[in-house]
């Protein structure tokens, strides 16, 4: 509660609209880079946007990616959520995606509107965002990787099964429809060598969902590396979600 109130506080205090926001420039990352306190506390400043009233920054801190903000003059940082007074929104920096290139288990859709989903086979909320790809099929193209959650049992042997199928349909059918109960998972099998492959590719999957942060799933992304709401998005393709 303290601290929610000390985040409306400081979204109170924003002098200007948060909603125009631009990336910074690389001299302008390089002269932040060089304030004292974020040498001092080895952070490094990976990218950051200009919310009109203060910076947003990406920084990595300890090998994990985190977001702070910086008042215009560089005097204060700001740990912590920044909240808009006009809508109620916590303000979130677009990721870079560019590690997220040709990395991916498989491109689900056809459509010609681009996102990037972090999904894990036995979360819930994945499974119900998937239930509803087969009404958006044909307007998106949603490049899928695989961030299995440890205290998922049987995650990462179902992802590792729906990147073995052979075709993207099989692949799109196994991702939507695979259980740990599924007979076709319970007797698969797969060529040890080609399960070496997977296995790698899974790695890196994984290791790409940690380094943007990514602590849960369904993690969406567009392809400006905004996040995005999974019902909203499905929403705003006129898609009732019950």
């Amino acid at each position: 509660m303290i601290k929610t109130a000390r985040n409306i506080l400081l979204a109170l205090s924003l002098t200007t609209g948060l909603s125009a926001a631009d990336k910074l420039s690389q001299k302008d990352l390089k002269e932040i880079q060089a304030l004292p306190l974020i040498n001092m506390a080895q952070v490094e400043v990976k990218g950051g946007t200009d919310f009109g009233s203060l910076y947003g920054l990406s920084v990595k801190v300890k090998g994990r990616m985190d977001t702070i903000f910086l008042t215009k003059d560089k005097k204060y940082l700001l740990p912590g959520d920044a909240i808009s007074t006009e809508n109620g929104q916590q303000l979130q920096l677009p990721v870079d995606i560019s590690s997220t290139i040709g990395k991916e288990a498989f491109t689900y859709g056809t459509g010609s509107d681009e996102y990037i989903l972090f999904t894990d086979p036995e979360c819930p909320y994945c499974k119900k965002f998937e239930s509803y790809f087969s009404q958006i099929e044909d307007k998106v193209k949603i490049r899928v990787f695989f961030f299995p959650l440890s205290f998922h049992e049987n995650a990462r042997d179902i992802s590792l099964y729906i990147m073995s199928q052979d075709s993207y349909k099989a692949k799109a059918n196994a991702m939507i429809n695979t259980t740990k109960d599924t007979e076709e998972f319970k007797n698969r099998k797969i060529d040890s060598t080609k399960l070496a492959k997977l296995e790698k590719s899974l790695d890196e999957q994984m290791n790409i969902a940690k380094e943007l942060g990514i602590t849960g799933t369904p993690s969406l992304f567009d392809k400006d590396g905004n996040r995005i709401i999974w019902a909203q998005m499905l929403q705003d393709y006129g898609v009732t979600v019950k």
